[in-house]
């Protein structure tokens, strides 16, 4: 039914798509959807404006307008779907999908024993899967790890990735612009909870974007209860580092 009522407007001449409010918005009705935040449906903003002050552009206000009344039984409903949903990208790993079969790469004692300026012949991966939604919280790369959370674009615009920053550590790759920044939040906080990460690096881009990728990691803390050294170095579109930064969970 709808009526007269408070509810988000988001200026998507302003959003610049950096996933922020996605991530304070309790019941899920922000998502990123083609590089801009939009409200999934009207039902699920209770127009409270929780989200407000995480965007970093002004892009969000509260209006009133005609829309269908809040409706929180359907909001648990489509948090319960989208549990399930990150579930099911996560486990059965023994079956479907190739790509999500855990595996082990063991350095040989040539590679280990390999000189440094040899070093970027070769791959310093030492797992499968990589994807943040693949990674099962249970999988044992992840004990004790030192984690490496990359954006997706990292690897191809800083040419000594592995060297500098994949040697030694868990990784894992994402993008918070495309894929589900809530689902992220999940999966961290499950992997905190299960494993004991010994510390956190997180390597995004330049872009706006990307710097939602440490937030989603810190927000994890919080909802695990950990707190774990974190800190983000940010590459910039012609594959320079402008800033390592440590960062307060």
């Amino acid at each position: 039914m709808k009526t007269v009522r408070k509810i988000i407007q988001i200026d998507e001449e302003l959003c610049d798509g950096c996933g922020k409010c996605v991530l304070s918005c309790a019941e899920g009705a922000i998502e990123v959807i083609d590089g801009k935040a939009k409200i999934v449906k009207d039902s699920y903003c209770d127009g409270l404006g929780a989200c407000l002050g995480e965007c970093p552009q002004g892009a969000l206000k509260i209006i009133e307008r005609e829309a269908d009344e809040f409706d929180p039984e359907a909001v648990e409903h489509y948090l319960e779907e989208k549990e399930k949903q990150a579930k099911a990208g996560t486990f059965g790993m023994a079956s479907g999908c190739p790509s999500r079969n855990v595996q082990m790469f063991p350095a040989s004692c040539e590679e280990a024993n390999r000189p440094v300026v040899q070093a970027g012949d070769s791959s310093a991966l030492s797992h499968w899967p990589v994807q943040i939604r693949l990674v099962p919280p249970s999988a044992p790369f992840l004990q004790r790890a030192d984690l490496l959370v990359a954006a997706g674009c990292t690897p191809l615009a800083y040419p000594n990735f592995h060297r500098d920053f994949l040697k030694g550590k868990a990784v894992m790759v994402g993008c918070p612009k495309f894929d589900d920044s809530q689902e992220y939040v999940k999966k961290f906080a499950d992997i905190f909870r299960a494993a004991n990460i010994q510390s956190i690096t997180v390597v995004d881009m330049e872009v706006p974007c990307c710097s939602a990728l440490p937030n989603i990691v810190k927000k994890a803390m919080d909802e695990a209860g950990k707190e774990i050294p974190l800190e983000e170095i940010v590459i910039s579109v012609r594959g320079e580092i402008l800033r390592k930064e440590k960062q307060v969970a």
